[in-house]
């Protein structure tokens, strides 16, 4: 396939071998490209060759001498652009299956795509991968990945997935190895069907692929009140988080001894839910799961304890005292309520504010699936009578901070609020916000 060069960067490696906007690639070192994997790829050769298609018509051979990794220079349009991959599966636990209806279409894509994991750390279950595709990952050193296991014995795989092809997770795995390619893995944990024994077949499955396999995370699933004519699951209740924790343990234990790491670590909702203590930063090591939810708490705590250390405004100049108010969901209240009272600077107030998922429904309690409407909704005059701004994670709005799940834009939840709002980033960032420092609180254009 011929991708067209729309633009060289001025005084790059590209434009010093004589490509030029309008010229198209036809091949690198001999193999066409596919996407931008295979560009990427191959033009990171200190050595390369690249043939050209002329705008007149004639095809050249270019022979490049460069820095390994070092960048051609070369924009294309849209040929090169990747789009996402469809999801095959029918999993018995899917979030996007027990979505509300009427929300954003791009919430709704059900994407499975290997290159968008190695490029951005989705999780992909391969079970839509070829033959021939996955020679390619092979072919292109696509590592590090993040692979949605779930379950290692084939039979309860397919089941789970309600896909036939789904069953060779652990011959795929085994070969991703043996090429030197490594793997994070995910488990949704549903009760009654991978947990326990089954849970425990899967754990040593893939301790036997370490260090291929770098990390699991364990995640219970999350059930919505829009889940008609799906299968019927149960949630996770206390005790059954605290047998999974207890169960974990020793396993855990037998990693970092065996293996030099914990390996498997459970998301944080399984303590918020136990009642157990959040473990310590350097439990969750580099914190290889943290988009799964693992270790989000204790991130958030170290955070506050790096600024408040890196804190060196004199003692006679303590911060105004303010009230802010907090927002949360259900399970990280606890937690949050105590490290702001740990960290607030004194005669300063924090209100946690708990709000309920209405949206989604009550078994939603992380603050990450908060709306816009149900935040509104509950924020009491009450709770914020008196209060300096409002605190919200920037977890519940998408990447470019302007929009809510439920649609609601960020610059209408400011209209409808009587106090400022600040988007926290972080716990340093939580930090400073107590402060009365680190920015100003959020405006949006034409404000």
């Amino acid at each position: 396939m011929a991708h067209v060069i729309t633009g060289v960067e001025r005084g790059s490696v590209a434009e010093r071998a004589g490509l030029r906007a309008g010229d198209a690639i036809l091949s690198i070192s001999g193999e066409p490209l596919l996407d931008e994997i295979d560009y990427q790829a191959l033009s990171a050769c200190a050595s390369l060759t690249v043939d050209v298609l002329r705008d007149r018509g004639a095809v050249e051979t270019l022979a490049i001498q460069k820095a390994e990794w070092e960048p051609l220079g070369i924009r294309f349009g849209q040929s090169m652009t990747l789009c996402p991959r469809i999801c095959r599966n029918q999993c018995v636990f899917c979030f996007i299956d027990q979505m509300r209806p009427g929300m954003r279409e791009s919430l709704y894509v059900k994407d499975d795509d290997w290159r968008f994991s190695l490029m951005m750390g989705n999780f992909v279950t391969l079970t839509n991968v070829s033959e021939a595709e996955f020679e390619r990952i092979i072919r292109r050193k696509a590592s590090p990945l993040y692979v949605s296991v779930h379950a290692t014995d084939p039979d309860l795989r397919r089941r789970m997935m309600n896909n036939r092809f789904a069953g060779d997770i652990l011959h795929r795995l085994t070969r991703l190895k043996e090429a030197g390619i490594r793997y994070h893995c995910q488990i949704v944990c549903c009760p009654g069907w991978n947990d326990g024994d089954a849970l425990m077949r899967t754990l040593n499955d893939l301790k036997a692929l370490a260090p291929a396999a770098i990390s699991v995370a364990v995640v219970p699933v999350g059930l919505t009140r829009y889940r008609q004519a799906l299968t019927e699951l149960t949630l996770f209740d206390a005790d059954g988080a605290r047998r999974l924790l207890s169960m974990l343990a020793p396993f855990q234990a037998d990693c970092r001894r065996e293996l030099g790491t914990t390996f498997v670590f459970p998301s944080d909702e399984f303590y918020c839910l136990s009642g157990e203590p959040i473990p310590p930063k350097s439990w969750y090591e580099d914190f290889p799961q943290i988009e799964n939810g693992v270790g989000l708490l204790a991130q958030l705590e170290d955070g506050m304890r790096e600024a408040r250390q890196d804190d060196d405004r004199p003692a006679d100049e303590a911060p105004t005292p303010r009230v802010y108010v907090a927002v949360s969901g259900v399970s990280a209240a606890p937690h949050l309520t105590r490290l702001t009272r740990q960290y607030a600077p004194p005669g300063t107030q924090v209100r946690v504010a708990v709000i309920r998922n209405d949206f989604f429904g009550d078994s939603i309690t992380v603050t990450g699936l908060l709306t816009g409407g149900d935040t509104l909704a509950q924020l009491s005059p009450e709770t914020l009578a008196g209060a300096d701004a409002v605190l919200i994670s920037r977890n519940m709005l998408r990447h470019e901070r302007d929009l809510f799940l439920d649609d609601m834009t960020l610059s209408e939840f400011k209209s409808r609020l009587p106090v400022p709002v600040r988007i926290v980033e972080d716990g340093y960032d939580l930090y400073e916000a107590l402060c009365g420092r680190g920015g100003e609180p959020t405006q949006t254009e034409g404000e």
